[in-house]
């Protein structure tokens, strides 16, 4: 079996920019919006042909990672009032193509996207995940692939090597050093994406650093910082054992007929 996961607000929200753009009239970009959705999920139904396939949506603006940081994703822009009033349609427009939408009141989208992917990996079974969202790289591994829609690439161990120098065990450390921006979590001050993976290449794991009596700057600053560093990581690592609630069965492509 392969499962198709769609993290649906990934797309859709780069979908509609590129709708807005074109169409001056909130109505019609909408519209358009749902267009390009439907052709998306056929291109992708059509080019990886799931036996199962999902379309995760963030249904939990305030998480566990809200109540341990609260400044986590703090200023990031909001989703456009007119998009967020036409989500409904949306779903009922995947519905229509045998998608079912997933959401949760408690879980952020990524952790819910982790957990069906690492569940079905730890039974030895495999499953694509569409998004851009580079953090979903954390989680790779011979049952769990990464495809970029938007540049048509696979989002794999030679990239992650070839943009971060490091192997995906590592990345969630290095985001511990480096912080996320683009969600606020600040990581430890003065260590950027150059020293985090110097110290990495040489240490391995921030455990190992965290371990090893400091010696130089970089590292006497991460000994300094290392409650930052351990907050971070635990806001950076993706949740994968949520109680789902459902049956995989449920998410079968094509839906079963009444009666099969």
């Amino acid at each position: 079996m392969q499962l198709l996961i769609i993290d649906a607000l990934n797309l859709i929200r780069r979908l509609h920019a590129v709708q807005a753009q074109r169409h001056q009239h909130e109505a019609t970009a909408l519209a358009a919006t749902g267009a390009a959705l439907t052709n998306a999920a056929n291109r992708l139904l059509g080019q990886f042909k799931p036996s199962h396939v999902v379309a995760v949506f963030d249904g939990a603006p305030v998480g566990f990672r809200h109540h341990l940081y609260p400044e986590y994703k703090a200023g990031r822009k909001p989703m456009p009032e007119a998009l967020a009033g036409y989500l409904g349609e949306l779903q009922q427009l995947l519905w229509q193509q045998g998608i079912d939408a997933l959401l949760s009141d408690t879980d952020e989208a990524d952790d819910l996207i982790a957990t069906l992917a690492s569940t079905l990996s730890r039974h030895g079974k495999s499953s694509i995940i569409v998004s851009t969202d580079q953090g979903f790289c954390q989680l790779l591994n011979s049952h769990i692939r990464l495809w970029d829609h938007f540049n048509q690439r696979w989002l794999d161990e030679a990239f992650v090597q070839q943009h971060f120098g490091l192997k995906v065990g590592q990345l969630v450390d290095y985001w511990a050093l480096t912080g996320v921006s683009g969600s606020q979590i600040k990581g430890v001050p003065g260590i950027g994406p150059k020293r985090a993976k110097a110290l990495l290449q040489q240490y391995h794991t921030l455990d190992q650093l965290l371990a090893t009596p400091p010696q130089l700057k970089d590292e006497n600053t991460v000994h300094t910082h290392q409650h930052h560093a351990l907050l971070s990581r635990q806001l950076v690592k993706l949740v994968d054992d949520i109680e789902l609630g459902f049956n995989l069965q449920d998410l079968r492509y094509p839906p079963p007929t009444k009666g099969s």
